[in-house]
Formats: C-alpha cells, structure tokens, sequence
C-alpha cells in the first residue's frame, strides 16, 4: 500500500502519513528501488491504534505509547496505558467528593454586605476559633485580603461565603483537603448554580474519555496481535 492509501481511511493526507512514519507511529516499512515506501496492513493497523489512542490519552503520549511498542518496548507502553488510567481515576475520585460536597450543604450561605470583617469578626460569626481561620487559610480554603496600613486580614464576601461553607463541610466529617478541593472547585464553576452544572459536564467529560481509552486499548490491541 501507499501513502495515499493508508490515509483515505482517516481523511488524511499522504504527506501526514509520512510523518506518522516519520516520527515512530509505524513500524519500519519496506521501501520500492526508487524509494517509495511500501506498506502492509500490519501499518494500517498501528495507524488505527495511534489515531484511537490519541482520543483517550492525547497526541504526544499515543506517539509515545507507539514508540515504545514498534521498538519491542511493551512493558512502557503498558506503564503509560496504566499511567492515564490511574490518573482518570483520580479525577473521577475528585468530582466524586466534590458532587458529595455540594449535596451536604443544607443551604447557600446568604451573602454579605458591608465592609469586610476582620479574623475576630468571622469568627465569632461562624462560632469557631480565629486559629481554625488560620488553619482553612494554610489549606488553601481561604484568601483573605490584608489591610495596607495594618497587615490585618480582611474578609470580604467571598471569603466569608468560603467559610460558611467549610464550617458546614467541617461538621459533615469532610477532611480539609476535600473541604479545600470543594470550595476552588466553586471558585472556578462561579457558584452553587454554576457548580452543578460544571459537575454534569465533568462527568461527561469523564464518561468520553473512559470510552476513548477502551477504544484505543482495542486498537492496540488489535496491533500487538499482528506483530
């Protein structure tokens, strides 16, 4: 088979097949007297596996997980494979806590208006010691501001909103760095609202990448079959 012929199947050109070839996509290919490349449908195969696997782990590791098996590298390959699903497993981990967390809040926090508070101010809002508003900032729970002249901690609305909403967290039982976790997840989506929302996409992004991997798997698969 040619160039051209690989690539019709994909809707590619011939010059992106050579660089397949090029940078290790494909194994070694014959080579006609007058330097064509010649290739088999062992070629054809590992461009299916490259092209699968890039959906699921992305362009420079499904080049790297073909390197590693056209070179008779399998152990690394499998490393990466394993590598990207611990890693989704982690985050589906992460939007797991953080969905059990938006559904433990027993309400929104109201917000506040006015001037911010100070640390002593928070915390006797929040009935807890202004040594745990130390501890939540250490986390990366909260950002206070600081007052210029003075160096205090300033609390704004956001930040108070932040609080109340660990407080809760805290008496559910959730660990700081899952409180942490929750609340720049919040930050980031732009409110409970906003989170809920951001939370049905992430599953779905989830739930396509699972399905990318298990597609580039049956590729490869098919490949390692082949040699």
């Amino acid at each position: 088979m040619r160039p051209i012929d690989l690539a019709r199947e994909h809707g590619l050109s011939a010059q992106a097949i050579r660089n397949y070839d090029d940078a290790g996509v494909l194994p070694p290919a014959e080579r006609s007297d007058i330097g064509h490349r010649r290739y088999t449908p062992l070629h054809a195969q590992a461009l299916r596996a490259f092209l699968a696997l890039r959906g699921g782990h992305g362009h420079q590791q499904a080049l790297e997980i073909m390197r590693a098996v056209n070179r008779g590298d399998t152990e690394s390959a499998y490393r990466l494979i394993d590598a990207a699903h611990v890693a989704l497993q982690a985050e589906r981990d992460t939007r797991a806590e953080v969905a059990a967390a938006l559904d433990s809040l027993s309400s929104a926090p109201a917000p506040v208006r006015g001037r911010p508070l100070t640390v002593g101010e928070l915390a006797r809002r929040l009935g807890v010691h202004p040594a745990t508003l130390r501890t939540w900032e250490a986390e990366g729970i909260l950002h206070p501001d600081r007052d210029r002249a003075t160096g205090y901690r300033e609390y704004g609305p956001d930040c108070v909103r932040d609080a109340e909403i660990a407080r809760q967290l805290r008496r559910g039982g959730y660990p700081l760095h899952q409180v942490a976790r929750f609340v720049e997840s919040l930050r980031e989506a732009g409110g409970a609202d906003a989170l809920s929302t951001f939370l049905d996409s992430w599953r779905d992004r989830l739930a396509a990448r699972s399905r990318n991997l298990l597609a580039g798997a049956a590729q490869l698969d098919a490949y390692l079959v082949l040699l």
